[in-house]
């Protein structure tokens, strides 16, 4: 029988980062993953340039039902201390939007530095390797690979393997059902950062639309993100619906502002008052594309005719469709296309500085399998790299 100190199941951004770290005080490192590439996640996220950190990373910025929880991780291995590493690897990047950080070139660049780090550190990777059992033992635990029943025992168990989403990118429950086998508490689990879709009636007046993006204002009860929307054929997606929809629960509606900061009832008077000859969906066109425009114009009944017959009421309903647009999606696109899974480990069986199991000496969960889930824009990708740190100063 194979023995190690630590098996990290999961080749991800959390797993390997703990490795590389467990590696570098000393310990004997076994990764094992059912996907054939180390880094399925990071080599497709942000268009393939990978959004690997934000610069204002903080618990504000994650969801989970102990907020508080995050804190300890983001404060011991921050973003300036990924940001580091990346540089010390001398990988080019750039910020765009709101703290968010790519790199100029491939997210491939980021695995390599992961793999780099492991190899350094004497980490073992082995890839097309599932664990099909999992015994506690008095060393530790006994892990039965799928690579011809070979059993590997170890004294720490560091579970890593994400959550449901994307599964086309070989994500499984297996970090759950492993929980569920040691009776450690879940809290539910959901789409998170994922498209949302609506009946029938609000998708026929949506689909002409799709391909067009605005900047917009979204809400949902009291929370709101101020970035672009998107239309499509199956419902709104941009970085502002994606983000409202990890808020966002069965039965709720939410508001969209397509003209955040304009007061569009006095734009639309004052229009009125100095070229009144001019159609309403002329001058809505002039702030927001040709085909939604017309669409508004039409809805709210004033298309035909001049901007200068349309009254003040209707102006109001126009501002009102606009600014203050009320919808009920009536569900999401799911893990399909969720970008992260909402819920997970419950944290409160979690020791917040280790990412251990507190009932159960040896065993660690880490990244999103975890109830800790962060906004769009870099943040998932540096709880991993923070948990995955704790994690790997402890194992």
């Amino acid at each position: 029988m194979e023995r190690r100190d630590v098996v990290v199941v999961g080749a991800g951004a959390a797993g390997m980062m703990c490795a590389a770290e467990a590696g570098k005080r000393g310990r004997s490192v076994l990764v094992v993953d059912h996907a054939e590439s180390p880094g399925e996640k990071i080599r497709i996220s942000g268009g393939g340039r990978c959004n690997f950190t934000n610069i204002n990373a903080g618990p504000d910025n994650f969801l989970s039902q102990n907020p508080r929880f995050a804190i300890s991780a983001l404060n011991r291995y921050t973003a300036a201390d990924f940001i580091a590493l990346v540089e010390r690897y001398g990988i080019a990047y750039h910020e765009k939007t709101l703290g968010q950080l790519f790199c100029d070139g491939s997210a491939q660049q980021i695995i390599d530095l992961l793999l780099t780090e492991m190899h350094r550190a004497h980490a073992v990777l082995r890839v097309g390797t599932s664990i099909t059992h999992i015994e506690k033992s008095e060393a530790g635990f006994v892990l039965t690979l799928s690579s011809g029943g070979e059993q590997v025992e170890c004294q720490s168990l560091v579970v890593a393997t994400g959550g449901k989403s994307i599964p086309k990118m070989g994500s499984t429950d297996f970090g759950y059902r492993l929980a569920a086998r040691f009776n450690i508490p879940l809290t539910e689990t959901r789409p998170g950062l994922v498209p949302l879709v609506f009946d029938e009636r609000v998708l026929a007046r949506l689909k002409p639309l799709a391909g067009i993006g605005v900047p917009a204002l979204v809400r949902c009860g009291t929370m709101s993100f101020e970035e672009a929307i998107l239309f499509t054929h199956r419902g709104l997606s941009g970085p502002a619906i994606l983000q409202i929809s990890s808020y966002w629960r069965e039965g709720e509606a939410i508001s969209v502002g397509m003209l955040p900061g304009m007061e569009v009832y006095e734009m639309l008077r004052a229009a009125r008052r100095t070229d009144g000859k001019r159609k309403a969906a002329t001058v809505l066109a002039e702030h927001l594309p040709k085909r939604l425009a017309a669409m508004i114009a039409d809805e709210m009944r004033v298309a035909n005719g001049t901007i200068g017959d349309v009254s003040d009421t209707k102006l109001r309903a126009v501002d009102e469709a606009v600014n203050f647009w009320r919808l009920k999606p009536v569900g999401s696109e799911g893990y399909r296309t969720a970008e992260v899974t909402l819920g997970g480990i419950d944290t409160a069986a979690l020791d917040s500085k280790t990412m251990a199991v507190k009932d159960l000496p040896g065993l660690y969960f880490i990244g999103e399998v975890v109830d800790v889930t962060g906004w769009l824009g870099g943040y998932n990708f540096q709880w991993a790299w923070s948990s995955g740190w704790c994690a790997g100063q402890a194992v």
